[in-house]
């Protein structure tokens, strides 16, 4: 699983960032998480492939979050995409998707899904959930916890090979299934296989305020992506627009248990983010304040 930020900024792009934008690597996909405008063209600029994207989830319908849409469609069409694309989003996902694809004449043979996610829903996505919760914002807008599924223990094959297993043997035992030995002795995954292991997860909070429903969501995750649009000395400012500062970002991840925070969604009042990652530091040391293009690896624990 691994982590590729598109677009850093809150509200509008400016020279040193995009709009917001988040790309999730899976392996066997790519989930974007929010599709501000230009997101297209920064995945030109990263390693991740716009074909590879499946689903998108939007966590609110502000044009900093969704006006990229029209553009990564288009291009997908031009690119003879025949793969269904499923968008999921806040209350009135179904009517914002429908006017997207309203916006100009689209080239495509391929279905775009919208769905409607409310909070306290969890959705089952195959190797992976979405759970969503209520974000503290203005508009309908959700937060997101992307989490694969528990996932078998390792294969011992110094094990196996000790209790006399050879060739296909491994693959009949990884696959869960038991074999029987030219001596007679049976070996069973069980004896082979470490113990299950779980999935790695994401906590996405879109624009918030602080709440606690993002506490809960984000509870033990592997990582944290919380917006910090501000610095705390305007906190009452920025909670009053549904928006968070550094420092609260930090609590809510010293609260929730997580393992890494990434701060987000900066002010276009801070050219330099330093100061911001310094304050959310005081409180959650495990904080890095990203940066347009930045990639992070959430490696299996």
């Amino acid at each position: 699983m691994e982590i590729t930020f598109l677009g850093t900024a809150g509200s509008w792009p400016t020279k040193e960032r995009n709009a917001s934008a988040i790309a999730l690597d899976m392996e066997s996909e790519v989930v974007l998480l929010d599709c501000g405008e230009g997101t297209q063209r920064q995945f030109f600029q990263s390693k991740v492939s716009f074909m590879r994207v499946r689903r998108i989830f939007i966590t609110h319908f502000h044009g900093d979050h969704f006006l990229g849409l029209p553009g990564l469609i288009q291009s997908m069409g031009l690119n003879n995409r025949s793969e269904p694309l499923d968008i999921y989003g806040p209350r009135d996902a179904r009517k914002f998707v429908d006017l997207v694809m309203n916006m100009g004449y689209f080239t495509r043979k391929f279905d775009v899904i919208p769905h409607e996610v409310a909070p306290g829903d969890e959705v089952d996505l195959g190797g992976y959930t979405l759970r969503a919760s209520r974000a503290d914002h203005p508009v309908p807008a959700l937060s997101f916890r992307i989490q694969e599924k528990t996932k078998r223990g390792r294969f011992d094959g110094e094990k196996a090979r000790e209790l006399g297993c050879r060739g296909v043997d491994f693959a009949t035992l990884e696959r869960g299934d038991a074999v029987t030995l030219p001596n007679g002795n049976r070996v069973t995954p069980e004896m082979v296989m470490g113990p299950p292991r779980p999935g790695r997860s994401v906590a996405y909070s879109g624009d918030t305020a602080p709440s606690e429903e993002m506490t809960r969501l984000a509870h033990g995750v592997d990582v944290l992506i919380h917006e910090a649009s501000a610095l705390n000395e305007l906190a009452e400012k920025a909670n009053e627009w549904g928006h968070s500062t550094a420092l609260q970002a930090a609590e809510i991840a010293q609260e929730a248990r997580v393992s890494h925070l990434f701060l987000t969604h900066f002010s276009s009042r801070y050219q330099d983010v330093a100061p911001l990652e310094e304050e959310a530091r005081e409180i959650f040391p495990s904080t890095t304040a990203a940066h347009d293009l930045l990639t992070h690896l959430v490696r299996q624990r």
